[in-house]
């Protein structure tokens, strides 16, 4: 974001056109992937049911096996990590607050059960842990 926009806001970026152009074409190049029967990992985004509804449903359309990772991280540990992510940022990346996280966290929507069930099974091992 900062390279295609110099000078973007956290906020802006979060919530102005220009991510929304951004992947946009990510979402465009990655159905065109699929379609040329490429693996394809999305990741970014898909914080309600409605976006991963919707990019389920394409993806599917366009012929893939879709595979959701959903990590239920403990705010703590995700705030643990950030402020590492923070301590060696950079150039060019997003400082990112406590309150960015406090406000992202309540914006997500975690998968149900049920949602879960609408997902191919993955085939690979879990990954086990993240650093």
């Amino acid at each position: 974001m900062h390279r295609l926009y110099p000078g973007i806001s956290t906020p802006e970026a979060e919530t102005g056109p220009c991510r929304g152009r951004v992947e946009s074409l990510q979402w465009q190049i990655a159905l065109r992937a699929i379609r040329l029967q490429c693996n394809v990992v999305v990741d970014w985004g898909v914080w309600s049911r409605a976006e991963r509804d919707t990019c389920r449903e394409e993806a599917r359309a366009a012929g893939a096996r879709v595979v959701l990772c959903f990590l239920d991280v403990p705010f703590d540990a995700l705030w643990d990590r950030v402020c590492r992510r923070n301590a060696e940022l950079p150039a060019g990346t997003f400082d990112i607050s406590r309150a960015d996280l406090l406000r992202w966290c309540k914006l997500f929507d975690p998968p149900t059960a049920e949602e879960l069930a609408l997902y191919d099974r993955q085939t690979l091992p879990a990954i086990a842990a993240l650093r």
